[in-house]
């Protein structure tokens, strides 16, 4: 079993609050995740049917029978109950008794900023990070077109089968849930548009004119993906250094095997041949920054520049009193050009080049024009692993 990062945050909240909180899409190893941690916890999964109905018909009842080290799986099944939880845990004596895990973002923050603030110690768990599949020695071409969720790894599933497989459960169980969106053949024609931009400005009028519906429908369509942990914004930074920067943000999924499997790349090869593959090495990166910003208690934010003059910078590692610029690029060849973007950064913010960072394709790290050249494997261990 590959053990997680987000491990150790969850050993702290659990001496901090009586519930604690996994939430992330399907299949990243939530559950898996929650009996690791709470091995003697009893294991009540929500969607079986015989438990739902009675957490659904006598929540006081079915909060009774489990009332302390219970682990309730997929919680967004009986949103009701957590205003039960809420009168339940204050009158329990110790902390972390209560394990909820959920695949629905929306739902549950909704509910537990109603009923358990103050109560609830959040963690948000994505497919495997870099660290995590380090034992597996794969190159980047290969991790992306594989992703990274448990299943495909522990079990040895095809990604072409898990994800086809995904996307259907995915649509059949979820966005009927969270949504009811009648048009399915056409939420599918946005799924694969919207695989076709990640990496990129969301612009909701040019998505809704190919798709055929209004931009309103597709911010909700938008909405949808996000709160099922499948997609990710990236907002533009918010410091405007006399320069009028962009509004909209960046939209990345969160997993880049979802996204092969959505454009129809069948092989690894083929990457280096897709018009995306600048966009998708980007998500791959921009993924693994969120994947360490959740597993680590959000110590940091993430943004993106640009301004009107279309002056930009992939990312800013935001630490509050400094922030960390950085460029992706997926070529094994360094070229002047690439630092053009940081060297603009560092004359427009005064930071020195030192917390400048290039990301590429290639294995070597090195210091180029007082700048770093970071591998695309060693961003924890050369960006992040020092302040944290």
């Amino acid at each position: 079993m590959i053990n997680r990062q987000i491990e150790q945050d969850i050993n702290i909240l659990k001496n901090e609050f009586p519930i604690i909180a996994i939430l992330g899409p399907r299949q990243s190893g939530k559950t898996t995740l929650a009996k690791k941690v709470f091995p003697s916890y009893e294991y009540v999964s929500l969607e079986d049917i015989d438990y739902r109905d009675f957490a659904i018909n006598d929540p006081r009842g079915f909060l009774n029978r489990y009332s302390k080290n219970v682990i309730f799986d997929e919680i967004q099944r009986v949103p009701h109950l957590m205003s039960y939880l809420q009168t339940h845990v204050d009158g329990l004596p110790i902390k972390g008794g209560i394990v909820i895990t959920g695949s629905h973002n929306f739902f549950l923050m909704e509910q537990i900023s109603q009923s358990l603030a103050g109560r609830v110690g959040i963690t948000k768990l994505l497919p495997f990070s870099l660290q995590e599949l380090s034992e597996f020695k794969l190159e980047w071409k290969e991790l992306i077109f594989k992703g990274a969720y448990p299943r495909i790894y522990d079990q040895g599933i095809r990604p072409e089968v898990f994800y086809k497989n995904y996307i259907e459960t995915y649509i059949e169980k979820d966005i009927r849930q969270i949504k009811h969106i009648s048009k399915l053949d056409l939420f599918m024609k946005f799924i694969r548009i919207l695989a076709g931009r990640t990496g990129q400005e969301l612009n909701t009028n040019a998505i809704g004119d190919e798709c055929g519906v209004s931009h309103n429908t597709i911010k909700e369509w938008i909405s949808v993906m996000e709160a099922s942990f499948l997609i990710y914004k990236l907002k533009p930074f918010h410091k405007n250094y006399n320069k009028r920067i962009v509004k909209n943000p960046k939209i990345y999924f969160t997993d880049t095997g979802l996204v092969c499997s959505l454009l129809g790349i069948r092989k690894k090869e083929e990457i280096d041949y897709h018009f995306l593959k600048g966009n998708l090495f980007e998500t791959f990166i921009i993924n693994e920054f969120v994947k360490i910003n959740f597993n680590y208690g959000e110590p940091y934010s993430l943004y993106f520049y640009r301004d009107n003059h279309q002056k930009k910078i992939d990312l800013i590692v935001d630490y509050g009193n400094k922030q960390y610029g950085v460029e992706i690029k997926s070529s094994e060849t360094i070229h002047e050009k690439f630092f053009d973007g940081l060297r603009y950064w560092t004359e427009l913010t005064g930071n020195d080049e030192g917390r400048m960072y290039l990301i590429y394709g290639g294995s070597e790290n090195m210091t180029r024009n007082k700048m770093n050249v970071v591998s695309w494997g060693s961003i924890y261990d050369r960006i992040i692993r020092d302040s944290l």
